[in-house]
């Protein structure tokens, strides 16, 4: 039964106090028994994609590199799966927002690049970053087999599903979700209903454990609304964090309940695969 650890935080002025600050709360997570410890979306920076700015992508890192050796360390000294969201610079002009994924060695055991971007006031992401090309992979981690999916993501119940379908017992998405100062009082609360219903339906129609970590805070006009959660594959929230702090949600995954679940309600044994071939389609019409 693994000790999950999600590391809701607050936006630093610099790479290198955003660093510190986590390497200090990776090693606190560790010392209270986490065995994953996953940091919110982009953590290193502020959210930059508030603007349209090509200054910015001086923000990204190289991957592997200095970045991944210094996250391997703390893994490899903690003993933990380590899930760290960061800006890719791939090459010249093409950049994406890339989780890494470390397991209790030390071993970087790949990346995943955000699949779905968005594109909206405020969250201008399809500026800076490519689509995703790693596909859904699923790490068969020390603690656990882990789907890692990213913010708008979330969104999206094919994502989950094909995870689920790896063999994934917890889908985690890092996040940087909050509220406009425009839509909040007419529509903040549907809003965050609408993130939080959508991702514990991933954990009940798949049948495994959903985890998203926000951020806490404002930055640049944007507050986000924190609040991260776990949910068990029932699709309640068996944790969740406050709105405005900074926190450490950690949560024991039970993961003997993916299978007990999948044994009583067994969706898998009953998806009509034979009936889906126009899922593929951008509309049906």
């Amino acid at each position: 039964m693994p000790r999950l650890a999600l590391l809701q935080s607050a936006t630093f002025p610099s790479k290198e106090e955003s660093m510190a600050h986590h390497l200090d709360l990776i090693r606190r997570a560790a010392a209270k028994g986490a065995q994953i410890v996953v940091t919110q979306e982009l953590f290193l920076t502020p959210y930059f994609c508030t603007v349209e700015d090509t200054a910015l992508f001086d923000l990204a890192d190289i991957l592997p590199g200095p970045i991944t050796n210094e996250l391997a360390a703390v893994a490899r000294e903690c003993g933990i799966v380590l899930i760290a969201s960061l800006f890719e610079h791939r090459g010249p002009g093409l950049y994406h927002n890339t989780a890494a994924v470390f397991d209790a060695d030390g071993t970087l055991l790949g990346l995943y690049r955000k699949n779905h971007i968005p594109q909206d006031p405020g969250f201008e992401e399809k500026f800076y970053f490519t689509p995703g090309d790693s596909g859904y992979p699923v790490w068969d981690t020390r603690f656990g087999k882990i789907g890692v999916l990213i913010c708008w993501d979330q969104w999206y119940p094919e994502a989950a599903r094909l995870m689920a379908l790896a063999g994934a017992q917890v889908l985690i998405y890092p996040t940087a979700i909050g509220w406009l100062p425009s839509e909040k009082e007419e529509l903040g609360k549907a809003q965050h209903c609408a993130w939080e219903t959508v991702q514990r339906g991933h954990a009940v129609a798949n049948g495994c454990f959903v985890a998203a970590v926000n951020r806490s805070g404002s930055h640049d006009g944007t507050e986000f609304w924190g609040q991260s959660f776990v949910a068990n594959p029932y699709g309640e929230i068996v944790a969740k964090a406050s709105v405005e702090h900074e926190e450490t949600l950690l949560h024991d995954l039970e993961f003997s309940d993916v299978e007990n679940f999948r044994r009583i309600w067994p969706f898998f044994r009953d998806r009509r695969i034979d009936t889906y071939q126009e899922i593929t389609k951008r509309w049906r019409h």
